[in-house]
């Protein structure tokens, strides 16, 4: 990634390009560019220019939430004044922070990571990010439930994704695929190279074309691999990002999940262990976009909800990736 240049200036072809690249991370060149209608080497060389600078980039990854695997959670490192900024570079950099972001509010950083499980995540709340020069005080949830991922943020779509759809009708997921040694390396593979040729992913695995074929639409289908076409909202027009906390009554929460699940503008939401039961982002055009979400969204929930909502300042790490400085 460059980390110094700018977010590209995207055009009509551009976000034809990205529109069906965010629908299928793998289709071929050829028919994008039949579907855009231009050259497959303006395609290539359209994309070319957008990954070079960071700000759209290809992931993959298995979800360790959906596979049971870990335990997720979302910190809140309380800090000196003057340096919350050197406090989130130095989270951005640990291997286990998943995502990195400073917002309107306290002098407070927040991240969400994954750790083996108790014991380690009690070693890196305390003894590493706690002793952190200018950290004050660190408070953690855990993540109970996965609702919604950015991957289920489609700005080009009109449809739900179907783990959106899920959730709308308040459905739970279907069970995982179990994934082996195999299944594991070949997401290895995607994550260097999205975009890895059939036959260059067989060769690497030392297996057939088939079978590689094979186990990875198997993993595609499933919701348990994100492999997706990933792009700063902001380059796609949504530059201002909000979290929102909410503390609603066991009772509703159901009802709650629901209405902002069915909210297109929510790119990640989870249900967690505290006072806040719900924890969310949201994507908006600009300020006014945000206001009239707020005010119309969070009416819905009730009286009896307690909503706490932040303007993301910056972000430092998103979906494993350190962001641009």
């Amino acid at each position: 990634m460059d980390t110094t240049a700018a977010p590209p200036d995207l055009d009509a072809v551009d976000h034809a390009v990205l529109r069906i690249l965010h629908r299928d991370p793998r289709a071929a060149f050829a028919d994008v560019a039949e579907a855009v209608g231009v050259h497959e080497r303006t395609v290539a060389r359209r994309l070319e220019r957008m990954t070079s600078t960071g700000y759209v980039r290809f992931t993959a990854a298995l979800v360790p939430e959906y596979q049971g695997e870990g335990i997720t959670a979302e910190l809140a490192v309380r800090c000196a004044p003057g340096r919350v900024h050197e406090t989130a570079l130095t989270l951005a950099r640990r291997p286990e922070t998943r995502s990195v972001e400073v917002a309107t509010g306290g002098l407070e950083v927040f991240a969400e990571l994954n750790a083996p499980g108790q014991d380690a995540l009690l070693t890196l709340v305390d003894s590493v990010i706690g002793r952190l020069d200018g950290v004050v005080d660190v408070h953690s949830s855990v993540v109970l439930r996965l609702l919604l991922t950015a991957g289920d943020w489609a700005p080009y779509d009109e449809e739900p994704t179907e783990v959106r759809r899920l959730a709308m009708a308040g459905l739970e997921l279907p069970a995982p695929l179990a994934v082996d040694g195999l299944d594991r390396r070949l997401v290895e593979l995607l994550g260097r190279d999205a975009r890895m040729s059939t036959t260059r992913l067989a060769r690497e695995l030392q297996v057939g074309e088939t079978t590689a074929r094979r186990r990875l639409a198997r993993l595609m289908t499933s919701h348990i691999l994100h492999l997706r076409l990933l792009a700063d909202p902001a380059v796609l027009g949504y530059p201002v990002e909000a979290r929102f906390r909410i503390a609603v009554s066991h009772r509703r929460l159901g009802a709650a999940v629901r209405v902002l699940a069915g909210e297109p503008a929510v790119r990640h939401l989870v249900v967690t262990t505290g006072d806040a039961g719900l924890l969310g982002y949201s994507s908006h055009r600009d300020l006014a976009d945000l206001h009239a979400f707020t005010s119309r969204v969070f009416a819905r929930l009730g009286a009896a909800a307690r909503v706490e909502t932040a303007l993301l300042m910056r972000t430092y790490k998103r979906a494993g990736a350190a962001e641009r400085a």
